[in-house]
């Protein structure tokens, strides 16, 4: 076993043997959904957790606080029986983080396998490992704003109350851990890049 592969163990076979899990349980998620009833494969979320428009007090007391506390009321808002075009808001909810993940994952395997095969500081690791910083920087602003979107689309479905006005506004949260990573990817790309392209001119003088 080379020393670049020793490093990357046990990432390596981690990541690899992850990938292989998450496909094998869409595809077997999907296959059995074709045929057994009460398997719903893609369904997505069908509903929307309205957090900005807690409520507390009032008449409605199933739950009782203790003296000095107060509990309050978050609605949720489901569809029973989901139209269509509710169905595909739901899965653009969640269809967008999983391409992500796999997606990520997918890259990241590969970086390791070149890693592995031709060694870590080199130009197609730097180049891969750019991609990948690029896949989460991206992707994660992508999905957020993607299923905010479609949940403020989905409430609105759901009830004509003006809480459903900009509720993407409301949903959308900026993920901070996939930026930075993704920027903290980028940054090591180039130190990978700068470090193989140094490497090349030593063994063109040597």
């Amino acid at each position: 076993m080379s020393e670049d592969r020793k490093m990357l163990e046990p990432l390596t076979s981690v990541v690899s043997v992850t990938l292989r899990i998450l496909l094998g349980a869409l595809v077997a998620g999907f296959l059995l959904s074709l045929f057994i009833d009460g398997v719903h494969w893609g369904r997505g979320d069908l509903c929307v957790t309205v957090d900005w428009a807690s409520t507390s007090g009032g008449d409605f007391h199933p739950f009782e606080p203790s003296p000095g506390a107060e509990v309050g009321y978050t609605p949720r808002f489901c569809a029973e029986e989901p139209t269509t075009w509710q169905q595909v808001l739901g899965v653009l909810r969640t269809a967008p983080l999983t391409v992500m993940l796999i997606g990520g994952l997918y890259l990241l395997d590969r970086l390791l396998r070149l890693a592995v095969r031709e060694g870590v500081h080199t130009r197609g690791a730097a180049a891969r490992l750019r991609v990948l910083g690029w896949w989460l920087l991206l992707g994660s602003l992508v999905v957020e704003t993607a299923a905010s979107v479609a949940g403020g689309l989905l409430l609105g479905t759901l009830t004509d109350d003006q809480v459903a006005d900009a509720a993407w506004a409301q949903l959308w949260s900026a993920p901070y851990l996939a930026v930075l990573t993704g920027l903290g990817l980028l940054t090591f790309a180039r130190i990978v890049g700068a470090w193989a392209l140094l490497r090349d001119e030593l063994d063109a003088v040597v």
